[in-house]
């Protein structure tokens, strides 16, 4: 046996030590003095209620409610979960492709265009359906900048 599995074997015997102590010290007081023993136990199970009782309210968060988006319009690129003003909107060539989002295959050259900066002003194309959610994906052109008239598809929730 190890020394570290005797100091661990000897650490649960006076664990289990003190344990029975406290035990034999409860059991006592129910003996001895049984008021103050189901009087500690009512006032633990009272705590329990009242602690219960007082999380939490009903108070509905305020949100912002999802803009009406229309085909040939023109909108900006702007990240709703990004606390990053310099954060990138993932732009994919198909909708609700999950494997498009892994950057280890991509192409080079194309890589400059699948990352478009916030505010970057684009026409909706199209729509799809993802997930359950009407209009997940949006189709887009992009309207300026370097990778001006390039097409894609972005989340719907990132078109301002």
């Amino acid at each position: 046996m190890s020394e570290s599995e005797k100091n661990s074997a000897a650490s649960s015997t006076e664990t289990l030590k003190n344990a029975t102590k406290t035990v034999e010290t409860v059991l006592a007081l129910k003996d001895s003095n049984p008021k103050v023993f189901f009087g500690a136990i009512a006032g633990v199970v009272v705590g329990l209620i009242i602690l219960l009782n007082l999380g939490g309210s009903n108070e509905v968060l305020p949100s912002k409610p999802a803009k009406e988006l229309a085909v040939g319009q023109n909108y900006v690129l702007h990240g709703v979960n990004s606390f990053d003003a310099n954060g990138k909107i993932r732009v994919v060539s198909v909708p609700g492709n999950m494997a498009a989002f892994d950057d280890t295959e991509e192409d080079p050259k194309d890589a400059g265009c699948s990352h478009i900066a916030q505010d970057t002003p684009v026409k909706i194309l199209d729509f799809q359906d993802f997930s359950g959610k009407k209009n997940g994906f949006a189709n887009i052109e992009i309207l300026s900048g370097a990778c001006k008239g390039r097409k894609g598809w972005v989340l719907s929730i990132d078109i301002q």
